[in-house]
């Protein structure tokens, strides 16, 4: 019976050195709300696991859910999230996402933009009209009869998409993701975020979906402070220790100051 209540208090004691320190840790950060922006062929639980971690260290943290329908809608949905924080905001952009941070991240509460895998568009610009320039074209992309780019096959969405997971995981990504309007493509940018607020980038050494040589032009003509990582396109399933890590020091590096 005494070891049994020792090891009860022990428990306690732990327990509340953990809330203490998520406590201490979110007093420190000064941006308390984080919004995670899915890309195309996924959906808002591809984050799952980064939240989880973000939320252990007091975060407030909000996934979108794209209708992936056009760009429009996809910044509509991410200003609707945006208008329900309380304080400032890291907005975060993952592939397709990035395009829809870089219209959306003009909300005054949105402090930093955090860029993964992500593509990004400059002002006056669409993500067709940006790979064209970098000279990097979609390819394998087609639409069909309702205008709508799929990638539901496993194999193949192992291959682009996660190829450092295994089979059987990429198969169940593969099992939920959404397909994207390709017309979102050509939709115009009117004014890009990242030339007025501070942003962060994360290049994906092991990406088949978007070229790391691509990403890392993206990061360098935005000034972006660029981290590389080994890892594939859905970084944020296969590394979410490490992808909640940066996120998290993005946080705390952002600051009202810096607008």
């Amino acid at each position: 019976m005494y070891l049994k209540l020792r090891n009860l208090k022990r428990l306690a004691f732990i327990g509340l050195i953990a809330i203490f320190s998520i406590r201490l840790h979110a007093e420190e950060v000064p941006i308390k709300n984080i919004v995670l922006v899915h890309g195309a062929f996924t959906d808002g639980s591809s984050w799952s696991e980064v939240i989880t971690r973000l939320q252990s260290l007091g975060y407030h943290v909000t996934a979108v859910q794209n209708p992936l329908t056009s760009l429009r809608d996809d910044v509509a949905a991410t200003r609707r999230v945006l208008e329900r924080q309380q304080g400032d905001v890291l907005l975060v952009g993952h592939s397709w996402g990035g395009a829809v941070i870089t219209e959306a991240g003009n909300a005054a509460n949105v402090k930093g933009l955090f860029y993964l895998s992500a593509l990004v568009p400059d002002s006056n610009e669409s993500v067709a009209d940006v790979l064209q320039r970098l000279k990097a074209p979609m390819e394998g992309m087609q639409a069909d009869s309702n205008g709508f780019i799929w990638l539901d096959d496993p194999k193949i969405f192992h291959d682009v998409m996660a190829n450092d997971m295994s089979q059987k995981k990429a198969a169940l990504l593969a099992s939920v993701q959404q397909p994207i309007a390709a017309g979102a493509f050509s939709e115009k940018i009117t004014q890009a975020a990242w030339r007025n607020k501070p942003s962060g980038y994360l290049v994906t050494e092991n990406d088949h979906a978007l070229q790391p040589a691509v990403q890392s032009r993206f990061a360098s003509a935005i000034g972006a402070n660029t981290t590389m990582l080994n890892a594939s396109h859905m970084s944020m399933v296969s590394h979410p220790e490490k992808v909640a890590e940066l996120i998290d020091k993005a946080a705390r590096e952002m600051t009202p100051s810096d607008q």
